[in-house]
C-alpha cells in the first residue's frame, strides 16, 4: 500500500519542499492552501514530476475552524491511512504586544496553533488504532526565543512548541512519533523584498531533507526536535 503524507500549506516554501521530498520517496500526498490557483499550479507540476504518485488537494483557509473541519473530512473521505501529518500552515505579522493591530493575536493563534490542534485530533484516532504514524509540527526558532517585533507570532509558536511536547508525552505508548521543526530564517515568500543575499537563509529543501531524515529512522527512535539555523547565524 502506498503511504500517504498530509501537508498543510503545501503550495509554497517549506511545505512544498516537504511534499516533493516525500513524493520522490514514494508517498502519495494530500494538501491544502488558501489560493486555488496555487493548488492548480501545484497539481500540474506534480503530475509532471511524479506521474506515478497521487496528489489530493482542497482549497482551505485553516485560520477558520469550519475549514479545518472540512479539510479533515476531505482526508477522511480518501479512505487512506495517514502515515505522516505535517502541520505546516502558518503566517507572520510583525508587531509588538503593546502596539500590534487589534485581532492580530486571535488570527495568529487560530492559524498557527488551533489549525494544528484540531487537524491532529482529527487524524489521531486512526493513528492510535494502528499504533503507527508520525506528526511534525512547524514550530520556529521563535518558539524558543523572544523576538521584539514578533508579538503574537512568538506567542503562537511558543504554544505550538508546547503542544508538540504534550503530544510527544501522550503518544509514546502508541508508538506514534512526534517532532517539532524549529527552522530559523528560511528563503520563502515571507522574505520577499528583503535586501539580503540568499546565503543568509536556510533552503526549504534542507528543512525537507531533515524532516525526511527524522522520519526514516527506525521506529525505535524519535527525533523530538529539529533546530535548524542559517550557517551565518540568525537574522
Amino acid at each position: 500500500m502506498t503511504p500517504l503524507i498530509v501537508v498543510t500549506g503545501g503550495t509554497k516554501g517549506i511545505g512544498k519542499a516537504i511534499l516533493q521530498t516525500f513524493a520522490r520517496r514514494g508517498f502519495d500526498v494530500a494538501t491544502c492552501a488558501r489560493n486555488e490557483k496555487d493548488l492548480q499550479h501545484l497539481q500540474s507540476a506534480f503530475e509532471q514530476d511524479f506521474p506515478d504518485r497521487q496528489l489530493y488537494w482542497q482549497k482551505a483557509d485553516l485560520s477558520e475552524r469550519r475549514e479545518v473541519d472540512l479539510f479533515a473530512a476531505f482526508i477522511g473521505q480518501l479512505n487512506r491511512a495517514v502515515d505522516v501529518l505535517v502541520n505546516n500552515t502558518g503566517y507572520f505579522l510583525p508587531g509588538q504586544i503593546h502596539n500590534e493591530p487589534e485581532g492580530t493575536f486571535e488570527r495568529m493563534m487560530e492559524t498557527n496553533l488551533a489549525s494544528a490542534y484540531h487537524l491532529t485530533r482529527a487524524v489521531l484516532p486512526e493513528m492510535m488504532k494502528r499504533k503507527h504514524g508520525h506528526i511534525f509540527n512547524m514550530c520556529s526558532t521563535a518558539s524558543i526565543m523572544a523576538y521584539t517585533n514578533g508579538g503574537s507570532y512568538c506567542i503562537s509558536k511558543f504554544a505550538l512548541y508546547g503542544m508538540t511536547k504534550v503530544l510527544r508525552a501522550e503518544l509514546q505508548e502508541y508508538t506514534i512519533r512526534v517532532t517539532a521543526i524549529l527552522p530559523g530564517a528560511t528563503l520563502t515568500a515571507s522574505w520577499e523584498g528583503v535586501d539580503l543575499p540568499p546565503e543568509r537563509f536556510i533552503k526549504p529543501e534542507d528543512v525537507a531533507e531533515a524532516v525526511w531524515g527524522a522520519f526514516s529512522l527506525s521506529r525505535q527512535s524519535v527525533v523530538e526536535e529539529l533546530l535548524i539555523r542559517p550557517q551565518l547565524g540568525d537574522l
